[in-house]
């Protein structure tokens, strides 16, 4: 299974980055997929996940009405379109892969994960 991760790069305070994560090795739609973050010195949050029909999604609420969560499984991707970029969204975001049917905020329920993509957000 490889999880690839994709988009990051630096970005001026209010603007705008497309994270896109590509899987492959896996039956893509029936996994829940996330995506978490970790900045320097802190443990890996969850930011937002949908589910393989792409009718539940979630978010956490420093993200909510800013990022959105979107996958197409046939071509077995997953986006975070992040918009509104604040300096404390400066991150590694990692892309996960969980088979079960919930979305769950815990890390540890994610089997698969990407090689992660640096956002920095600058002030």
């Amino acid at each position: 299974v490889q999880l690839q991760a994709s988009g990051g790069g630096l970005v001026q305070a209010g603007g705008s980055l497309r994270l896109s994560c590509a899987a492959s090795g896996l039956t893509f739609s029936s996994y829940v997929m996330g995506w978490f973050r970790q900045a320097p010195g802190k443990n890996r949050e969850f930011v937002a996940g949908i589910r393989w029909s792409g009718d539940g999604i979630k978010y956490t609420n420093s993200v909510k009405g800013r990022f959105t969560i979107s996958r197409d499984n046939a071509k077995n991707t997953v986006v975070l379109q992040m918009n509104s970029l604040k300096p404390e969204d400066t991150a590694v975001y990692y892309c996960a892969a969980d088979p079960s049917s919930g979305i769950w905020y815990s890390p540890n329920e994610y089997d698969y994960w990407g090689q992660g993509t640096l956002v920095t957000v600058s002030s």
